[in-house]
């Protein structure tokens, strides 16, 4: 049974090649054994017939018959071999027409026409016209140098050069077209069969980067959500305070609705072709803070410092600050899965004019904490699209760090979303988080 996909249809089909016109060469090409030994037997007929009957001036068998039969049938049975030897199959042929010239009677042969023909398409039309050349030169060497030591009579030496070029010059024209038109064919197949294996990788390539892209946007949606959601309904159960359990439970509703909210959002954008690979913008624009908040909401120690060098006082690009939010989302959300007891989360963002950094410390790290997982890969090649650099690990014996880096371009102004002002929440293009106390949660809502 085969393996292959029955949605992947084989190369040829794609190709969608027209047939060959005409009858006839459709059937030579589909019998070229056949095709080859009528040429064969049909050369031998034309060759082997006045090679073997002529006499010499007395009438009779002249000693140079038996020879050249011989050589006659072998240069007539590599015919069957023309298209795997070209060469020496040509070169045999001009043999046989140069031994001719020993006969005392003119001998002509049919095979330059065959052998010529099958050198330039078999070949090469450069390496055809170098054997015609060659070829016709030696052999008009070899007729002067036969008729002036009296080997072979003036009128059989002009006959036989005569007659064997035009044969030569015929097979040669013919091949040389014939093989550039055959050649230039295969080599247009040849490159349609690899634009086509080009379009199957890129749409491999293609899918791969699709699902790789979805795969980080789903876990930085459905992880810090759940993440922060399990913590707060774990502490609702844990509280015997009604009041605190039924505010825990709101925020953990209220989490969970941004989630889905955020995520019928990113399902919309993933169907639209135009996105590429770019990272989908979320909706909550203070993507830092809101962090910071769902994760103290959660109850957890965390604390948030930003700070600016910048010269110029004015918002980071929205796509820096995207990536800055998901560096803190997914920094705190390791916290807050792998280091439960932690004392102390420190959020760090500073903005400088050619790059921002951003760095999550935590303490309460275990030896059971494992490598990074899908999160932190999914960091990673965000960052590597933004052109920035991310580095995560142990810093001592109990703290983890997640630190980024970000290269800061200059803005668009069609990009700029709200006004600057002078202070370093609005430089750094983070909204400053409502102060609260990290061990409590917030107060319940109200209908």
């Amino acid at each position: 049974m085969s393996t292959r996909s029955r949605s992947a249809p084989p190369l040829e089909d794609d190709l969608r090649l027209p047939r060959p016109p005409g009858v006839v060469r459709r059937f030579w090409s589909r019998h070229p054994v056949l095709a080859d030994v009528l040429i064969a037997l049909l050369s031998l007929l034309l060759t082997l017939t006045p090679a073997s009957t002529f006499r010499d001036p007395g009438g009779a068998p002249h000693p140079a018959g038996i020879p050249l039969v011989i050589l006659t049938v072998i240069a007539c049975g590599l015919l069957l071999r023309r298209r795997q030897w070209p060469l020496i199959v040509f070169i045999v042929s001009y043999v046989l027409a140069a031994a001719f010239l020993f006969a005392p009677t003119p001998i002509g042969s049919v095979l330059l026409l065959f052998t010529s023909y099958s050198l330039a398409v078999y070949r090469s039309s450069r390496v055809a016209w170098l054997g015609f050349g060659i070829g016709i030169g030696s052999l008009t060497l070899l007729s002067a140098v036969l008729t002036l030591v009296g080997v072979t009579d003036l009128a059989i030496a002009l006959n036989s050069i005569v007659s064997e070029l035009m044969l030569s010059l015929v097979g040669t024209l013919i091949g040389v077209n014939i093989g550039g038109r055959k050649r230039y064919v295969e080599a247009i197949i040849d490159r349609s069969r690899q634009l086509l294996r080009e379009r199957d990788q890129q749409g491999r390539i293609a899918a791969s980067a699709e699902r790789a892209r979805i795969a980080r946007e789903m876990h930085d949606i459905v992880s810090h959500s759940l993440t922060v959601i399990v913590a707060l309904t774990e502490g609702a159960a844990a509280t015997p305070d009604a009041d605190r359990a039924r505010a825990a439970n709101a925020q953990a509703a209220q989490t969970a609705r941004s989630a889905l909210r955020e995520m019928r959002s990113m399902l919309g954008v993933l169907r639209d072709d135009s996105g590429g690979t770019a990272p989908l913008l979320p909706l909550d624009e203070d993507l830092v803070a809101t962090a910071v908040e769902s994760a103290r909401a959660a109850g957890f120690p965390v604390t948030l410092r930003t700070s600016t060098t910048r010269t110029e006082v004015r918002p980071l690009p929205r796509q820096v600050r995207f990536a800055v939010g998901r560096v803190v989302q997914e920094g705190l959300t390791n916290a807050m899965r792998h280091a439960p007891a932690a004392s102390s989360i420190d959020v760090i963002v500073t903005a400088g004019d050619r790059q921002v950094r951003a760095e999550v410390r935590n303490d309460g790290v275990t030896d059971q904490t494992g490598p990074g997982g899908y999160g932190l890969r999914g960091l990673r090649e965000r960052i590597a699209l933004a052109g920035g650099t991310l580095q995560a690990g142990r810093v001592g014996a109990a703290t983890w760090h997640v630190v980024a880096e970000i290269p800061c371009p200059d803005e668009d102004p069609d990009e700029a979303h709200g006004a600057a002002d002078d202070s370093s929440w609005t430089a750094v293009g983070i909204a400053p988080p409502a102060p609260t106390d990290p061990r409590t949660p917030p107060p319940p809502e109200t209908s």
